[in-house]
C-alpha cells in the first residue's frame, strides 16, 4: 500500500493501482455504475500527452531525463494493456478534469516503474508538474475529443461507402424485377425493386459525403490555449510545436484554432456532427423499416423479399423468423437521435469560458459514432448482401393492383379513370378492359 496526499487530505492506495488520489476520489464521487470514460477518448488524451512530452523533450524544457519514460508510458497505454486503470464514470462533473487527471496519474506511475521507482514517488515524475506541464483540461479534453471523433468518423464514413456500394449492386441486380410502388402504404404506380434500392443508395451517398466533409470542422483544436484559450502558463514555442507533433502522431490535418477561446467555450461543432449522425440514423431507420415491411409474411404480409434467417424468432411459435437485423438498426437509430438531443442540450448549457457538460457530449457523440458504424456494417453484411427477392410475389401483387390505371389519365382524364375504377369495384381485369375499350367522344 502507498499513501498519497492532496489538498483535501490523505488516501491509502494499493501499489498495483496506477491511478492516484485524484482519480480515486473521482471514481468514488461519480459512482453511477453507468460506464467508464470511453477508451477512444482516453487514448486520444494519451496521444496529446505524448505529443506534449515529445515537444518538451525537443525544446529542452523541464526535466529532460523524464520524457523518454513518459513517452514509453504513453505507448504502453496505447497498446491496450492498461485499460482497467481508467475506471472513472463517463458522466463526471468538472468538464473532464477527472479524465485528464486519471491519464496524468497513470502515465506518471507507469513512467516511474519504467525508471525503477515506486508508484506514487511523484518527486521524480509528477502527474501535474511534469505530465500535465503547460496544459489544462480545458484545452486537452476538447482537443482529444476532436481527435477521437475524427478517428471514429473516418471508420463510419468508410462503412457508409461500403453500404452504398452494396445497395448500388442490388439496384443493378434487381433492375428488371417489376413491383408495386406504394405511397402512404397504399398502392401507387409500378416501379422496379432496383428503383427502391437505388433510392436507398442515394440517401446513404449523401450521408457518406456529409460525414466526410464535416471532418474539416473538427481539425481545428485549442491545444496550447490552456484554461480559457489565452495560453496562460503555456510556453509560446510549445504551443506551435505540440500541434505539429500531434499531427505526426495522429496522421490528421490538425491545425491551431484561429481563436482558441472560441473552441474552449463553444461546442456547436459537436452539435453539427451529431446532427449529421442523426440524419444518417433517420435514413437507416427508413431503409430498415422498408425492408421489414417488404419481408413481412411469409403469407400474411408483402413477402416481396426474403431476409436471410439469422436466428429463431419465437419461444412459442415454431418456424417463426423475425427481421431482427433491421430491428436492431432501427433501435440504434433511435438511440442516436436520443443522443443528439442530449448533445444539443449539453452544448447549450456552456456558461462563459467553459462548458461543464462536455463529458456528456463526449460520451454521447463517441457512442453514436461507434454504434452507427457497427449498425451500418451489420445491415450491409447480414441484410442487404444476403436478402433474396421473390420475383413471383412482386409480380403477383403488381398484377392484383389497378396501379396501371394511372397511365390512362393523360388520355381519358382523371375523373373518367376514377369513375371506371369505382364502377368496376376494383376488379383489375374489368377495369383494364373498360379502360382499353373506353371511347372518347
Amino acid at each position: 500500500m502507498r499513501m498519497e496526499q492532496d489538498s483535501l487530505g490523505e488516501m491509502e492506495l494499493p501499489d498495483n493501482i496506477l491511478y492516484g488520489i485524484q482519480s480515486a476520489r473521482a471514481k468514488d464521487n461519480f459512482a453511477l455504475n453507468y460506464k467508464s470514460t470511453n477508451l477512444h477518448l482516453i487514448y486520444a488524451i494519451v496521444k496529446v500527452k505524448k505529443a506534449a512530452a515529445l515537444t518538451y523533450e525537443k525544446l529542452g524544457i523541464g526535466k529532460k531525463e523524464i520524457y523518454p519514460y513518459i513517452i514509453r508510458a504513453c505507448d504502453e497505454i496505447l497498446s491496450g494493456i492498461w485499460k482497467e486503470q481508467f475506471p472513472i464514470d463517463a458522466l463526471q462533473g468538472g468538464a473532464g478534469t477527472s479524465a485528464n487527471m486519471n491519464v496524468n496519474e497513470v502515465i506518471a506511475n507507469i513512467a516511474l516503474q519504467l525508471m525503477g521507482k515506486n508508484t506514487g514517488e511523484y518527486e521524480f515524475i509528477h502527474p501535474l508538474e511534469d505530465v500535465n506541464r503547460g496544459q489544462s483540461t480545458n484545452d486537452i479534453y476538447p482537443s482529444a475529443l476532436r481527435i477521437a471523433s475524427i478517428e471514429l468518423l473516418r471508420n463510419l464514413s468508410e462503412s457508409c461507402a461500403k453500404l452504398q456500394q452494396s445497395l448500388q449492386e442490388r439496384e443493378n441486380e434487381f433492375e428488371d424485377i417489376k413491383k408495386l410502388g406504394r405511397t402512404e402504404l397504399m398502392d401507387a404506380i409500378p416501379i422496379t425493386l432496383g428503383n427502391e434500392f437505388g433510392a436507398y443508395a442515394q440517401a446513404i451517398s449523401r450521408d457518406r459525403w456529409r460525414l466526410y466533409k464535416v471532418e474539416e470542422r473538427l481539425r481545428q483544436i485549442n491545444l496550447g490555449g490552456t484554461a480559457v484559450g489565452n495560453a496562460s502558463n503555456a510556453d509560446k514555442k510549445y504551443r506551435f510545436l505540440v500541434i505539429e507533433k500531434l499531427r505526426e502522431l495522429t496522421d490528421m490535418g490538425l491545425a491551431a484554432a484561429e481563436y482558441p477561446m472560441d473552441i474552449t467555450q463553444n461546442n456547436d461543432v459537436f452539435v453539427e456532427v451529431s446532427g449529421l449522425l442523426k440524419a444518417l440514423a433517420v435514413n437507416l431507420m427508413k431503409i430498415s423499416n422498408d425492408l421489414r415491411l417488404m419481408n413481412s409474411g411469409p403469407h400474411g404480409g408483402f413477402g416481396e423479399i426474403r431476409l436471410a434467417p439469422v436466428q429463431m424468432g419465437s419461444t412459442i411459435m415454431p418456424g417463426k423468423v423475425n427481421p431482427v437485423i433491421p430491428e436492431m438498426v432501427m433501435q440504434t437509430a433511435i438511440k442516436v437521435i436520443a443522443n443528439d438531443c442530449a448533445i444539443t442540450t449539453a452544448a447549450a448549457h456552456g456558461e462563459f469560458e467553459l462548458n461543464a457538460f462536455l463529458p456528456l457530449i463526449a460520451e454521447a457523440l463517441l457512442e453514436s459514432l461507434s454504434i452507427l458504424e457497427r449498425a451500418v456494417t451489420l445491415l450491409r453484411l447480414k441484410c442487404v448482401e444476403t436478402l433474396q427477392p421473390d420475383k413471383e410475389r412482386c409480380l403477383e401483387l403488381l398484377s392484383q393492383s389497378y396501379a396501371f390505371a394511372t397511365a390512362y389519365t393523360s388520355k381519358l382524364g382523371y375523373d373518367t379513370v376514377s369513375r371506371i375504377i369505382k364502377e368496376n369495384s376494383g376488379n383489375v381485369n374489368a377495369i383494364k378492359s373498360a379502360l382499353d375499350n373506353y371511347r372518347v367522344d
